[in-house]
């Protein structure tokens, strides 16, 4: 009990995640296949579906907006500033983030990068956002890659020619796919920061304190 009383949040995140991609798999398979008997088409299998451009694609184009997000998000905020929001520090101030103690100083169980300095140190204290601009690269040419895949289908299908991978980056069909969902996230996002100022949420870290002001900026 104790263990998911400590991880309970991702717990519940990865659980509607893994929830959501098992519900998007299987109506995404039904349209797929309603759309091959409109076409008089062969149905796939629930296997086959797996390696079809059409699922890929989905799944990816998706992630690939959720990590650019997160990865942009975590680098400006070194940067800028939101006056009064959670998720900004506070503006013209030195927070803890910011700081590097000297090796005399840390703790005992400080990360053994950390311990070490140098080059091990450079990478881990940017390592989140590494983490997601690599995680966004990789869904971003997986996206490409599905779409490619399903692309190339319909133009067969059509007896029409089909495209590289790299070409089909190069097509106004995979933009458009990237910025609806690219503008979604940031919306999200500028939205999050500047209705924290004004907005709260009673035992969420998200949130200021109930009671705060609204120019206060937090520590979210």
């Amino acid at each position: 009990m104790r263990f998911f009383r400590e991880n309970g949040l991702s717990i519940a995140l990865f659980s509607l995640f893994f929830i959501s991609v098992i519900g998007q798999y299987f109506t995404g398979l039904a349209e797929y296949n309603e759309d091959l008997k409109t076409h008089r088409q062969a149905e796939v299998s629930a296997i086959e579906y797996l390696g079809e451009g059409h699922f890929i694609e989905a799944i990816f184009e998706n992630w690939e907006s959720e990590f650019l997000q997160m990865g942009m998000y975590v680098v400006l905020t070194v940067f800028l500033y939101q006056k009064g929001s959670s998720e900004s520090k506070t503006p013209g101030t030195l927070d803890r983030v910011d700081i590097i103690l000297d090796k005399e100083f840390l703790n005992k169980d400080a990360p053994a990068p950390v311990k070490r300095g140098g080059f091990s140190l450079k990478i881990y204290q940017n390592s989140l956002s590494i983490a997601f601009f690599l995680l966004f690269f990789i869904s971003f040419y997986l996206h490409a890659y599905g779409g490619a895949k399903d692309y190339n289908k319909e133009q067969t299908t059509h007896g029409q020619t089909t495209v590289t991978v790299t070409e089909y980056m190069t097509t106004s069909r995979f933009w458009f796919e990237s910025f609806q969902n690219w503008q979604s996230e940031f919306l999200s996002m500028g939205l999050m920061v500047v209705l924290s100022i004004f907005l709260r949420q009673k035992g969420s870290p998200e949130s200021k304190p109930v009671d705060a002001p609204h120019s206060e900026t937090g520590t979210g």
